[in-house]
């Protein structure tokens, strides 16, 4: 693994998924970013290691799996690399990415239709409608719960056509924990919710939330209000919104505009994150 002191070398990359999906839907992501020189990794959730064949078979694995346990895991896995990573996520992976970094950690993060953190008040009812299948029952909080391919057609991939969603259903569906959906939705009713970020954090690296205008699950208005709960801070956070992207932005048409705006974004503000934060050690 390339060192610290090596600085001329391209920063490690983490990816990490969101609810209903695992590390397979990043496949596509994973060959881009190595064919661009970076050591990618992207670990499953904790559970989640298996296969999505099996995963289907045995959802139990995953039952009562919550924000907290998923952002220790990656912390450890962050901890772990020799030099600070670029930190990239989807969805659930995207709030798991902020607060990484409001934990210090990372030397970038980018925040890809990310769920909400606390203080972001008003959930569209296309978010609710997209989470009903585990919101609708309480005892989902302790269970796994699945999309039927007409779900996932209108949470994930709401541009493309029924055949062409079954395809990317078939490719990376996976049963959900609820736990995290309950967590986010009560979140502004709790003083200390697994979602809370301080987004005063002035010291933490550089933070670019990207959003997609057809996103049933995280629609734009979404995730520009959760930039506008950052505009206190110092610290670097821009936004950048793509407008026919559904929330599946791994792998719907163009993903690569996604990609690539991401890792050029992550890589000029990692590299001068970097210098500043030894600029400032005295």
């Amino acid at each position: 693994m390339t060192g610290p002191e090596n600085t001329g070398a391209k920063p490690p990359i983490i990816l990490i998924h969101g609810l209903w999906l695992t590390p397979r839907a990043w496949e596509h992501w994973i060959e881009h970013y190595t064919q661009l020189g970076h050591q990618v990794l992207a670990p499953a959730w904790p559970g989640m290691e298996i296969e999505v064949e099996a995963l289907r078979k045995n959802p139990e694995v995953m039952n009562g799996l919550g924000i907290t346990e998923v952002a220790d895991f990656y912390e450890t896995v962050v901890r772990d690399q020799a030099r600070p990573p670029i930190i990239v996520g989807h969805s659930f992976g995207g709030l798991i990415v902020q607060i990484l970094l409001n934990r210090g950690l990372g030397a970038a993060g980018v925040a890809i239709h990310p769920a909400p953190i606390k203080g972001v008040l008003r959930l569209p009812l296309s978010s609710l409608r997209a989470a009903l299948p585990a919101l609708a029952n309480p005892a989902n909080r302790t269970r796994t719960v699945a999309l039927s391919p007409r779900q996932f057609h209108y949470a994930f991939t709401n541009t493309l056509t029924p055949h062409e969603s079954e395809v990317i259903y078939q490719r990376y569906h996976v049963p959900a924990p609820g736990r995290p959906l309950f967590q986010a939705a009560a979140a502004n009713l709790r003083r200390h919710p697994a979602t809370r970020v301080d987004v005063r954090n002035d010291t933490r690296a550089p933070l670019l939330l990207i959003a997609g205008g057809a996103d049933h699950t995280v629609p734009a208005t979404l995730v520009r209000a959760t930039y506008q709960r950052y505009r206190t801070s110092r610290a670097v956070t821009d936004y950048q919104e793509f407008a026919r992207m559904p929330h599946f932005a791994l792998g719907a048409p163009q993903w690569e505009r996604v990609a690539d705006h991401a890792i050029q974004w992550a890589g000029r503000n990692a590299a001068r994150h970097t210098r500043k934060t030894h600029a400032d050690i005295p």
